[in-house]
């Protein structure tokens, strides 16, 4: 069971625009993908970021003679920072784009966790089912 963090975009309410589900925890596509993650979700700072540590731990690797295993271990290090931050980069963003984080749910997967949600909130539920029949 996974928990995920729900934000609604108060502006509208088209549910594949405006309701979104960000998983608790370490993120994956950050720690491996990092940089493309980075602009795949617009975290323009975080890339940022990422670029200026990675350009610092090369730059001391070159002038203090790190030995290259040294330099990975760190390299995985940073990687592993990002994994861990990634998730919460993501609420940020979205906290400045306009949503509210409307609470936590526990489910399996995305579906079921967003099924609980709208179960829990029935007037939204009902908002939500009235601008997809329209």
């Amino acid at each position: 069971m996974r928990f995920y963090t729900v934000h609604v975009r108060h502006s509208g309410l088209d549910p594949d625009r405006d309701i979104r589900l960000v998983k608790e925890g370490f993120s994956w596509p950050a720690f491996f993908l990092g940089l493309l993650w980075a602009f795949y979700g617009r975290l323009w700072l975080a890339a940022l970021a990422l670029v200026a540590a990675v350009a610092a731990l090369e730059g001391f690797a070159v002038a203090t003679g790190l030995d290259p295993l040294t330099g990975f271990v760190l390299s995985i290090g940073i990687a592993a920072a990002f994994g861990w931050l990634g998730n919460d980069l993501i609420r940020r963003r979205l906290d400045r784009d306009g949503f509210a984080q409307m609470g936590v749910v526990a489910a399996d997967d995305r579906e079921a966790a967003l099924k609980r949600f709208l179960d829990g909130n029935p007037a939204l539920a009902g908002d939500l089912a009235l601008t997809i029949r329209a």
